[in-house]
């Protein structure tokens, strides 16, 4: 698996493979993206935790249009092509200084 940190107020776009544009098509699926339930905020800006499967080269982000005050500020793309490790994000929180907030605590118990 690979990592990267998206912003709220922004969304995937595009995503790239080794042969190219991901084709749903050809595929036969969409790419594996998912939202991990950890954030790390900085500077009052909230950077969520995206989990994309092996296969996928480039991801392309874009703000979400509703989300006005963001839609107004932000460059209207960018094209992430370094994702990262399981272990550079572990670096990464490490360096960190980090709070943990849990709203369920049943969750982690078990």
């Amino acid at each position: 698996m690979k990592y990267f940190f998206l912003t709220d107020g922004w969304r995937v776009g595009r995503v790239w493979a080794s042969d190219g544009l991901w084709n749903e098509t050809a595929w036969r699926r969409r790419p594996d993206i998912q939202r991990i339930n950890l954030c790390l905020v900085q500077a009052s800006e909230k950077l969520w935790l995206y989990q994309v499967e092996e296969v996928v080269l480039t991801v392309e982000v874009i703000p979400i249009p509703d989300q006005s005050e963001v839609a107004r500020t932000a460059i209207g793309q960018v094209v992430l092509k370094r994702l990262l490790s399981a272990e550079q994000i572990i670096d990464r929180l490490n360096v960190a200084e980090a709070m943990c907030q849990l709203t369920n605590i049943q969750s982690v118990v078990q």
